[in-house]
């Protein structure tokens, strides 16, 4: 059952322990409250103020398993923490691992830095979960994916139409890698794993992808440069860094381009524009 006194307390306790610039907000002129403010909080969990404000006040109903996972996000909460949280509010933690989407605290902090670059955090089978603004710019809104095609290896046999952000001389490349990369995670995690019913589904849906599963390649590692094809600003050369998480299998990928460079000024441009150049219906 739901213990509505602790919650209230560790809510507030973690919301006063955070400061603006720890989550990646501006502090502003005369600011009294210790740590952050309800309201602040409430931005950051994607719900509104009066809901969290009840939490914080042992009222309202109890906070279904989403409300409470995403309060733990928005928190940036520690996977322990997270574990404390849902059993404050009644429920049984998620599993930890390779499946958890709970992104740690530290890998939060650098992605909060990174607004005016393209960037973005990815689960291991490729499922975006958080993007900068110049990143949805530069490819559009990966977020908005359900089910399957929540991965972009799926989404690139299932949808051609997603492939064209990349240059053409590089799609059969991409093709080996996405197949080559599943397989690995599969033979890793298991057959009953998600990596296992995804390629079960691509090997139902697309042709390609049976014949490259055939193929056994393993190992096809990505260019640490992406050529992308973007719709506005043409062809951007952009170097691709990787800071991986060991204990969730997240990833967070940091795309620059060289200074000086016609890419270069085109993800300036960007940058500027922001999320508005590229709307993806």
């Amino acid at each position: 059952m739901i213990d509505r006194t602790q919650l209230a307390e560790f809510l507030r306790r973690r919301r006063e322990a955070l400061q603006p610039e720890d989550v990646g907000m501006p502090r502003g002129p005369r600011r009294r409250t210790r740590g952050l403010r309800r309201e602040e909080v409430a931005v950051l969990c994607h719900m509104s103020t009066d809901y969290y404000s009840r939490l914080e006040q042992e009222r309202g109903p109890q906070p279904s398993e989403q409300m409470v996972a995403s309060i733990a996000q928005g928190l940036h909460l520690t996977v322990a923490e997270r574990d404390h949280l849902f059993r404050l509010a009644g429920h049984q933690p998620p599993t930890r691992g390779a499946s958890s989407e709970h992104v740690s605290p530290g890998m939060l902090r650098i992605f909060d830095r990174l607004a005016d670059t393209p960037a973005e955090i990815v689960t291991e089978l490729g499922e975006t979960l958080r993007q900068t603004p110049p990143r949805v710019a530069l490819v559009g809104d990966w977020t908005r994916y359900s089910g399957p095609a929540r991965s972009n290896g799926y989404r690139w046999f299932t949808d051609l139409a997603s492939r064209d952000i990349y240059v053409p001389e590089d799609h059969e490349f991409l093709s080996r890698m996405y197949a080559a990369g599943l397989r690995g995670i599969a033979a890793v995690r298991g057959p009953r794993s998600r990596a296992a019913e995804l390629a079960d589904l691509l090997l139902e849906q697309s042709e390609e992808f049976r014949t490259l599963w055939a193929d056994h390649e393993i190992g096809v590692e990505p260019d640490e440069v992406k050529r992308f094809q973007h719709p506005q600003v043409g062809r951007l050369d952009l170097n691709c860094q990787v800071l991986l998480d060991p204990h969730q299998s997240h990833r967070l990928l940091v795309y620059t381009a060289d200074p000086g460079t016609e890419s270069y000024e085109k993800l300036q441009l960007l940058t500027v524009i922001g999320a508005q150049v590229m709307s993806t219906p």
